[in-house]
């Protein structure tokens, strides 16, 4: 790196006291970015968070001209809530922030799922504000047949996501006795998107008390039809700003169902996502419509300016329906903005410099 440096930026990623005290760029995680500011003239350096030294890096961080952050929405038994808090006294400062908390609460949690269902990349997508609204709603959809994934409002790693259906048969002895079946009596199957969770039959009043604990706060569930390509795969599109600047591709994921016939323990276990660059020929047609249609739409929706988009966010796609022409279509199924990480080396350089054009502006700002 040259004497002069075109800005400063901090790089925010969750640790205790003694990985902040021996942070160390070149064996980070994100090494590569670190690498990659350097050869552009940026001075980049660790700032590793923990709500119990929040004060410490907030006044680290008021000395950089921006900082891109990687904490997922819950880390370690906490959310985001002091952090966040910190991070927007530090916008208000002047300094950049990707991704701000005001934006991932616009793009980062599942309700953009409701939101933006009618942009061309959704599905029949419900939106539950409480409990009482899922208890009074949830189980004619499930008694129709209808096979759901329920979401809660912020999660990652799986956590909060059901696919859930009706069960063959009932729980209730009373149905034998001529009374009428109450709906909580009904038999569900549903299935934890956690790493390791397998289908589990149980009554419907006894998932729906499992779902309690996501209203709590400003907790809420999204609903979304189950999507019956899924065990074709997922594809996560990673965008700096506006543009794909890679893909990831991930043959068998979390909720992905057993073999026709088989028992539910023989599901099989989300696989590798394999990442590739932007030029990627099958995913051009997504990556044309993304680019095109749907982020310049869910930001004329959400009221966000391309220079608001973080630095770094992903659309993770499933396989919908395909069209009479035999073409594919394709339903969203989360945004991640909070900690996109890994990614693929396409994303590096597009990463660092449009971390570089944000500090820079804000600065003459």
């Amino acid at each position: 790196m040259s004497g002069d440096v075109r800005c400063r930026v901090g790089i925010l990623y969750p640790g205790n006291r003694e990985a902040r005290q021996r942070a160390n760029p070149g064996e980070s995680r994100f090494s590569r970015l670190f690498g990659a500011l350097a050869a552009l003239d940026v001075h980049a350096e660790p700032a590793v968070y923990h709500d119990d030294f929040r004060d410490e890096v907030r006044e680290q961080l008021m000395k950089v001209d921006g900082v891109l952050v990687w904490v997922n929405p819950i880390e370690g038994g906490r959310d985001r809530t002091v952090l966040d808090g910190m991070l927007c006294e530090v916008a208000a400062s002047g300094v950049f922030v990707s991704a701000h908390p005001d934006i991932i609460l616009k793009v980062g949690t599942k309700e953009v799922l409701y939101r933006t269902r009618d942009l061309g990349w959704g599905c029949d997508t419900h939106l539950y504000r409480s409990v009482e609204q899922l208890r009074k709603e949830l189980p004619s959809r499930l008694a129709a047949g209808e096979v759901r994934v329920l979401k809660q409002y912020r999660g990652n790693g799986g956590n909060g996501v059901w696919k859930v259906e009706s069960a063959a048969g009932t729980a209730g002895a009373s149905r034998r006795c001529g009374a009428p079946l109450r709906q909580d009596e009904m038999l569900v199957h549903a299935r934890h998107a956690t790493g390791g969770c397998i289908e589990e039959t149980m009554r419907l009043g006894d998932f729906l008390a499992r779902c309690e604990a996501y209203f709590a706060g400003e907790g809420r569930m999204i609903d979304q039809a189950y999507q019956a390509r899924l065990p074709e795969g997922m594809i996560r599109c990673y965008l700096v700003h506006d543009k794909v600047a890679g893909f990831g591709h991930q043959a068998i994921n979390a909720l992905c169902p057993p073999a026709p016939g088989a028992p539910p323990e023989s599901a099989p276990q989300p696989g590798p996502r394999l990442y590739h660059p932007p030029d990627k020929r099958e995913f051009q047609t997504l990556k044309r419509r993304l680019e095109l249609e749907w982020v310049p739409a869910m930001q004329r929706l959400l009221a966000i300016d391309t220079v608001q988009l973080p630095v770094l966010w992903d659309c993770d796609f499933l396989l919908g329906p395909r069209n009479n022409a035999g073409d594919d279509s394709y339903v969203l199924c989360e945004i991640n903005a909070s900690s996109v990480a890994p990614f693929p080396d396409s994303a590096v350089e597009p990463v660092a410099r449009a971390t570089i054009a944000r500090a820079q502006a804000r600065s003459r700002a």
